[in-house]
């Protein structure tokens, strides 16, 4: 199952940093030694041999395969500066929300008579920042998905479909299915 949202929300963040993350495997290794405290807990993190770690820090292997490469490159760009990170996230959080830009099935159940048909929407929407903070909460809870996707729809129900409760107010529950592009934007 892909965490689309949750890989998302995170590029969405990475977005803010100011400098770029390590980019080959010696520098990456190196970084993540010096976080981790040691080459052991990096070389259980990675699922490889503690000598296979020290040997990349020696920059005695410079490439790795790429199941390991992609998995080096997620844990490089999980911890990489942390301060910009959370004043990113604090700030989408509190005044600036966060912009989703998407193409998906898009439907809502509402009263007998109306329009509710399931159709593909492509929607670039500016959410407010209670929603951003929602999200982010819900991922540092280790919410799935499925749950991010919710919220998603939630906000989009009372954003889009209702503009703030200024039309649409008997629209009962927004349908989010079909993800075929997936972006968010602080």
């Amino acid at each position: 199952m892909s965490n689309r949202f949750a890989d998302g929300l995170d590029a969405a963040v990475q977005k803010a940093f100011t400098r770029p993350a390590p980019k080959t495997a010696g520098p990456q290794m190196r970084y993540l030694v010096k976080q981790l405290g040691g080459t052991k807990p990096v070389a259980q993190m990675l699922r490889i041999s503690q000598r296979t770690v020290e040997r990349y820090v020696k920059d005695q292997i410079k490439k790795p395969r790429p199941d390991l490469a992609a998995r080096m490159e997620r844990e490089v760009k999980k911890r990489w500066q942390p301060q910009i990170r959370a004043r990113a996230r604090a700030k989408a959080a509190s005044t600036g929300g966060i912009v989703i830009d998407t193409r998906a099935r898009m439907g809502y159940t509402a009263p007998i008579g109306t329009t509710d048909q399931d159709r593909i929407r492509h929607l670039t929407v500016a959410l407010p920042p209670q929603y951003a903070a929602r999200l982010f909460d819900a991922q540092d809870a280790g919410a799935g998905d499925a749950e991010l996707q919710q919220i998603a729809a939630e906000a989009l129900k009372e954003v889009y479909f209702q503009d703030g409760g200024r039309r649409a107010g008997s629209l009962e529950e927004v349908r989010f299915t079909d993800v075929e592009h997936l972006e968010f934007d602080l």
